[in-house]
């Protein structure tokens, strides 16, 4: 499978600029994932919203981008990935207004929704519109690498701009921000952002597609109403048992089929089953960490949405600090090293929090906070990397979908572990004194993750594991040389030729 571009005018085709739009787009996908999370008192007071409530805030938007992402990806490399990454930006800029204009929980829920979908189309597609852009394999590097660090640094920024708005405006400013980032991002990409599709394109997967919605939908509702029904009801185990008959079913159903929505090919390169499995985790940790947090500091400890932000400083610091060299230190000593450090370190950042009380020192919240940011941002450029490393261009936008996607099952997993742990220990998020004790097993939860992510980049980056990767990109056709590109546009311009004159 190969890719045409066609040939640059205007501002098109110049890959620093590509790069500069495609980062722009994923700065207010990020910031807004994080930034919520820091209005969510704000939320639950004015629309009286329950602890599940919170949750679906959150997980409704995150749960979009997850099931309809792997979608998007295949859906750009038919009809091409300017024109579905233009409908990103479009979806995702009105459902911003929608949000902000929300007259009531339901409501906002709905258009968070929609927000997700647009979403949807945004990251896995800009990746591969990056890939595309840069063909030279050591540039495509940086550029991946300064596509990670962005990643890590919208997510920091999150909880202090969230803040800074809520603060100032109140919890529907975190949306307007959203809305001139997204028109600007909007017009770029029809000035600078070339299109490009896939030659041979992948039929639509529709029952795939299915499946994929049936096991994330039915998986976070079960764990997230669960809490407020209980696991042992009738309709939370139906649901449970949905989700575990799909997550079997998918891949029985998609070997059978010629080009898969989720090619279960992928998943026997152990670096990429790892990538995607640290993906999972570490954004679990993050999105867990800001839930968990921001109930604390605000209803525990009594901070308001602005201190409550600018006391994640230190961790935003961790991550800025972390993330470029976590992409060095990728590209000069391989995965193994970063993803080691970073899971060692979230481990003992949340087990530093399991003691956590309403009284507890700075000192120890905020070397916790510190730990954890370096740590995440250590995480960001071994996923990245190795989700695509060995990889033909071709499937760079599949292979980075499926990854992506890892990220935002573990942005849906956090908030609904997370808050229902909450929610069950204390029934609301404003019982105070109780919201700090009845945080302790998610600390144990995320130390125990980091943990995970340590493990796995031992495991899977070993010799044998490596040479599973090279066994799977053989299963997929190799990108032709510009040589050979050059040499296939020759031979079709003789054989029209000779069409035209015989």
């Amino acid at each position: 499978m190969t890719t045409r571009m066609p040939p640059t005018n205007g501002g098109r085709g110049r890959p620093g600029l590509v790069l500069a739009v495609c980062c722009l787009s994923l700065l207010i996908t990020a910031l807004d994932t994080t930034a919520v999370n820091v209005a969510l008192p704000a939320v639950g007071r004015d629309l009286r919203a329950s602890v599940s409530g919170l949750q679906w805030t959150v997980d409704g938007y995150t749960l979009a981008v997850a099931a309809f992402m792997m979608l998007a990806g295949s859906t750009a490399d038919r009809i091409g990935r300017r024109r579905v990454f233009q409908a990103g930006l479009a979806l995702f800029t009105a459902g911003s207004l929608a949000c902000s204009l929300a007259p009531s929980l339901g409501w906002l829920i709905a258009f968070r929704v929609a927000q997700g979908l647009g979403a949807s189309m945004l990251n896995p597609v800009a990746l591969s519109i990056i890939t595309h852009a840069f063909p030279d394999p050591r540039e495509r590097a940086r550029a991946i690498g300064l596509w990670g660090t962005t990643v890590g640094l919208s997510l920091a920024a999150g909880p202090v701009v969230g803040g800074l708005l809520v603060a100032s405006a109140g919890w529907r400013s975190i949306f307007w921000i959203n809305i001139p980032i997204g028109v600007a991002a909007l017009v770029l990409a029809a000035v600078f952002v070339p299109e490009s599709r896939a030659t041979a394109a992948r039929r639509p997967d529709p029952v795939g597609q299915a499946l994929v919605v049936t096991v994330l939908a039915s998986l976070i509702f079960a764990i997230i109403e669960g809490s407020r029904r209980g696991y042992g009801s009738t309709p939370i185990i139906a649901l449970f048992v949905l989700s575990a008959v799909a997550v079997a079913a998918l891949p029985r159903y998609e070997r059978r089929r010629e080009q898969p929505l989720v090619d279960p090919v992928f998943f026997r390169s152990v670096p990429f089953t790892g990538a995607f499995v640290v993906a999972v985790t570490a954004f679990l940790v993050l999105s867990g960490f800001l839930f968990l947090n921001t109930l604390y500091l605000q209803e525990a400890r009594g901070y308001s949405a602005l201190h409550a932000g600018l006391l994640t400083v230190p961790m935003a610091v961790g991550i800025a600090i972390a993330s470029p060299l976590s992409g060095r230190l990728t590209a000069a000593r391989g995965p193994r090293p970063p993803l080691v450090a970073a899971g060692l370190l979230i481990a003992v950042a949340a087990l530093v929090l399991t003691g956590l009380t309403a009284t507890t020192p700075w000192a120890v919240l905020l070397t916790a906070y510190v730990l954890l940011g370096i740590g995440f941002g250590l995480v960001n450029a071994p996923i990245t990397t190795t989700a695509v490393a060995g990889m033909p261009r071709a499937q760079a936008g599949v292979s980075a979908a499926i990854t992506t996607t890892g990220r935002q099952i573990g942005n849906n997993l956090g908030v609904a572990v997370l808050g229902s742990i909450i929610a069950t220990r204390t029934g609301s998020p404003h019982h105070a004194a109780a919201l700090a004790t009845a945080s302790h097993p998610g600390w144990w939860l995320l130390s125990a993750s980091g943990l995970l992510i340590a493990a796995i980049g031992l495991a899977t980056t070993t010799r044998r594991a490596k040479a599973t990767a090279t066994q799977v990109a053989t299963h997929f056709p190799t990108d032709p040389t510009p040589a050979e590109q050059l040499a296939s546009g020759g031979m079709v311009h003789q054989v029209m030729a000779r069409r035209r004159h015989p």
